[in-house]
């Protein structure tokens, strides 16, 4: 990310600590932030009423990404210099932003929401330079260079994460936790290589995400969230994500690897194309809604949400350390990648068969709920 540039970082005197104390303070930021937006929200009757699909039974504000992403646009445009990719990244988020405002008020038809998302993606691919040119040795026969295919797959990947972390925006906490794994692992990447830069622009928004899961996931000091990310912030994190992963790769000395970030983000790809794979199997339309998302099978099966978001979140942070080691140790990337084929498909063959998969969860379930009462005696 030649294109990222701040005075403020060259003239830090303590560097990298100096970043760590700024995305401390932007953390306590958004938690003060969230509460009087949340409550303005409700004043103005901007909530997501419970019903149909939603499992949540009362009206909750859907303000959390506009929160975010207001905040992370503005620290990111003071501290950064201007650059065309930067102003490409800002275009395309506030594209998201207005559409995602106006959808959890009023819905968006998808058709429409769909042209947005690619024209959001274009923005950011040829706009912006988001672009996968050397997927690196994947296949074993040396580097794999895309050429003019570049732009067509760069702007389907960036489209196909947009919905893919939209599709896992369905639990307390769930999508934002999620990102915040990919965003620690992209962080460490960038703290390896010594980039202090990435770190920032990274952190920014990790920072206010990890602010809003605070009133947004389950734990000790809150039992259901009290407001939600919208679809206003499950369409920018997957924009973003989309953004940070690719510039992460360009570049000779680029800290990770393009197999290790599909390890990174494997979560939420193999996750919506399991779900696109059953949704073919069985004859209906790849878009159309259920309740049989991967997250739902933990549900069926007997887990309390909160279990379910912290196992997930872990199983993602597992695959994501696979994709760093890969990188940091230098593991043979045809294997990884094989393995990551073996990982995906496999996972569209568990979804099809999701009963099989839901009864092994109920008697994980049961193991689990005989071992908590035997100690609780």
């Amino acid at each position: 990310m030649d294109f990222l540039y701040s005075t403020w970082i060259e003239n830090a005197p303590l560097g990298t600590y100096t970043i760590w104390l700024t995305l401390l303070a932007v953390f306590a930021f958004t938690l003060v932030l969230i509460p009087p937006m949340r409550l303005l929200a409700i004043k103005y009757g901007y909530v997501d009423e419970p019903g149909g699909r939603k499992i949540h039974h009362a009206p909750i504000p859907p303000v959390g990404g506009f929160v975010i992403f207001t905040l992370f646009l503005i620290l990111n445009a003071s501290l950064f210099s201007l650059s065309k990719e930067l102003i490409s990244l800002y275009s395309a988020l506030t594209l998201l932003l207005v559409t995602g405002l106006i959808d959890d008020k009023r819905p968006v038809p998808a058709q429409i929401k769909f042209i947005i998302h690619f024209i959001a993606a274009g923005i950011i691919v040829i706009g912006g330079g988001a672009q996968l040119d050397n997927m690196g040795n994947m296949l074993g026969f040396g580097d794999w260079h895309m050429g003019w295919f570049g732009i067509i797959f760069s702007i389907a990947c960036v489209v196909y994460l947009i919905n893919a972390v939209n599709m896992m925006d369905g639990l307390d906490g769930l999508a934002g936790g999620k990102s915040l794994m990919i965003m620690f692992w992209l962080i460490c990447a960038a703290h390896i290589s010594g980039n202090p830069q990435i770190m920032l622009h990274i952190g920014l928004i990790a920072a206010a995400l990890a602010g809003f899961l605070f009133y947004n996931m389950r734990h000790p000091l809150r039992d259901k969230a009290c407001i939600f990310l919208g679809d206003t912030g499950s369409m920018c994190l997957g924009l973003i994500i989309a953004w940070f992963c690719i510039h992460i790769t360009l570049g000779n000395n680029a800290p990770l690897t393009p197999i290790s970030i599909a390890w990174i983000i494997a979560l939420p790809i193999i996750d919506a194309f399991g779900l696109f794979a059953m949704r073919i199997y069985e004859g209906r339309h790849p878009f159309s809604a259920d309740l049989r998302h991967f997250h739902h099978h933990f549900i069926h099966a007997g887990f309390p949400v909160g279990d379910t978001t912290l196992m997930i979140i872990s199983l993602g942070g597992a695959l994501g350390a696979i994709g760093f080691a890969a990188s940091l140790f230098n593991w043979p990337e045809p294997i990884m990648t094989a393995l990551w084929v073996i990982l995906w498909l496999g996972h569209a063959v568990l979804v099809i068969k999701s009963d099989h998969f839901i009864r092994f969860l109920e008697k994980l379930f049961h193991i689990r709920y005989k071992r908590h009462k035997k100690a609780k005696q």
